[in-house]
C-alpha cells in the first residue's frame, strides 16, 4: 500500500489503569478506537504514554496525528507553576512527561492533534495555560462533573449548551453558533496560554472549545466527549471529519490545506 492510499494512524494516548484492581494496563476507550476508525477514517493505535517506553520523536515519526483523550488523572499542577493540593486529585505524571511535549512538538511541526477533555487541558497547559482544580468550587459555576448514578447513556447524555465565536473557527466547522454537548469534567481552564484561542464557552463561562493561534496544523480542542455517538452526533461528527482530513492531509504532505483554524 502506497504512503497516499493508507490509512492515516492516528495515536490514541493510552491511560494507565488496573485490570481486576491488580494487573497494570495502559488503555483506551473503546469510543475512541470507533471514532478514530469509523468517522476520522483513521487507523486507531492505543500509544502506553510512558517515557520508559516510548519517546516523542518515535511517535512523531510512526503516527500521523494524535487524539489527547480524557483520564480520570489530571495534569499535575507543578506543570503551570502551582503547589500540589488535595483538591488537584489524583495524577500521571508518565502521561504529563508524553503528552505536553508532545503537543509542543505538534504544534511546532503542524502534525494534527485533537484535545478531549483532560486533553483539551494538555494542551492549554502545553501552551503555557493553566487550571482551576475543581470548576464546581468556583462562584456562579455549574457541576460539570459525570453524574455519578444511572447508565452510560445517562452520563454522556447532552447536559448544557456551547456557545461559539459568531464567524470563528467552531461555528465554521460545526454550521451553528450554538450546539449541546455532554459534559464529564472536573478541572478547567483558569489562565489560557498566551496562543490558546477561547473559541467556545458554556453557560456559566467555563472555557469549551479551543485551538492554538497561528499554528500550523489541526489543533481543536474540546472540554467535553465527542468520542460518544461520534457517529450520529451531528457536533462530533464533523469536528472527527475534519480531523480525519487533517491526518489524511499530512499523510500526504499538505498539512496546511485541513488546518482548519
Amino acid at each position: 500500500m502506497s504512503k497516499s492510499s493508507r490509512r492515516p494512524v492516528v495515536g490514541i494516548i493510552g491511560n494507565m489503569n488496573l485490570l481486576n484492581e491488580s494487573y497494570p494496563v495502559h488503555a483506551g476507550g473503546t469510543m475512541n478506537s470507533e471514532a478514530v476508525a469509523q468517522v476520522a477514517g483513521c487507523l486507531p493505535l492505543i500509544i502506553p504514554a510512558d517515557p520508559r517506553l516510548v519517546c516523542v520523536a518515535e511517535l512523531l515519526d510512526t503516527c500521523d496525528g494524535f487524539l489527547l483523550t480524557g483520564g480520570r488523572p489530571n495534569v499535575h499542577p507543578t506543570e503551570y507553576g502551582e503547589p500540589e493540593t488535595p483538591a488537584h486529585g489524583c495524577f500521571d505524571r508518565c502521561r504529563d512527561a508524553i503528552t505536553l511535549p508532545l503537543i509542543r512538538a505538534c504544534v511546532d511541526r503542524g502534525q494534527p492533534f485533537l484535545g478531549i477533555c483532560r486533553g483539551f487541558q494538555e494542551v492549554n497547559v502545553a501552551m503555557g495555560g493553566t487550571l482551576y482544580p475543581e470548576i464546581r468550587d468556583l462562584p456562579g459555576r455549574m457541576n460539570h462533573r459525570m453524574p455519578p448514578d444511572g447508565s452510560i447513556e445517562e452520563k454522556f447524555a447532552l447536559r448544557h449548551a456551547v456557545r461559539f465565536t459568531p464567524g470563528g473557527v467552531f461555528a465554521r466547522l460545526m454550521g451553528a453558533e450554538e450546539v449541546m454537548t455532554n459534559t464529564l469534567h472536573g478541572q478547567g481552564i483558569n489562565r489560557a496560554g498566551p496562543r490558546i484561542v477561547i473559541d467556545g464557552l458554556a453557560p456559566d463561562g467555563t472555557p469549551e472549545a479551543i485551538y492554538v493561534q497561528d499554528a500550523p496544523g489541526f489543533t481543536l480542542s474540546v472540554q467535553w466527549h465527542p468520542e460518544w455517538n461520534a457517529a450520529g452526533d451531528p457536533v462530533s461528527r464533523p469536528l472527527f471529519t475534519a480531523f480525519g482530513a487533517a491526518c489524511a492531509a499530512w499523510v500526504a504532505g499538505a498539512a496546511g490545506q485541513a488546518r482548519v483554524a
